[in-house]
């Protein structure tokens, strides 16, 4: 068991981000870490952007970790994964939906979106591993569109050290019944998406 890990969960709102982090702390507590989480919401929470610390550790006295010291960046979109990467420590690990979101200033013409090229570049200087994953065409495959955050989950899960068993067990907790079963296909399919060599 790691003395700590930092995550910073960034994504768009109506993403279903703040379920993710709160699956992300219920995970870490089962796995016995002190946890602390802080969620920050953009002014328009839905299509603003929204950025969650979650702190798993022997002790976590502080809510919110430190810029260039997050072991993990879990991000919704390409562009958030850009504007958390100065979160990342140089050691860290970036798992990334590659389905853009582009913000208001793109689709009204006032802001380009930034390259593929660039967002890589731009990612993989700032972490020792980059992960872009096809999580919102997984769940979109699945038939269960809503459900691309536990894709997402499930592809982060599968590069740490906690049992399959006890992430299958918060998300069945934390989602309504009826949608349990689809959404354990879709966190097991985002575990095979870096288990399977996906990237």
């Amino acid at each position: 068991m790691r003395n700590k890990i930092d995550f910073l969960v960034a994504g768009v709102g109506g993403q279903g981000t703040v379920l993710a982090s709160d699956i992300l702390a219920e995970v870490g507590a089962a796995a016995g870490y002190d946890v602390k989480k802080s969620d920050v919401l953009g002014l328009a929470v839905r299509g603003g952007s929204v950025l969650s610390h979650v702190r798993w550790g022997s002790k976590v006295s502080s809510p919110v970790g430190r810029r260039g010291a997050m072991d993990h960046l879990v991000a919704f979109e390409p562009l958030e994964a850009l504007r958390g990467v100065e979160y990342l420590a140089r050691h860290g690990v970036a798992v990334v939906n590659d389905q853009p979101v582009p913000p208001v200033s793109v689709s009204s013409g006032t802001a380009d979106y930034p390259s593929w090229k660039a967002i890589r570049e731009a990612l993989s200087k700032a972490a020792r591993e980059v992960h872009m994953v096809s999580a919102t065409g997984e769940a979109r495959r699945l038939g269960v569109a809503k459900a691309a955050n536990v894709v997402l989950l499930g592809a982060c899960s599968s590069l740490l050290d906690v049992d399959q068993e006890t992430w299958e067990e918060v998300v069945r907790a934390r989602v309504p019944a009826k949608y349990a079963e689809a959404n354990l296909n879709a966190f097991r399919a985002g575990r095979a998406l870096i288990d399977g060599g996906g990237q």
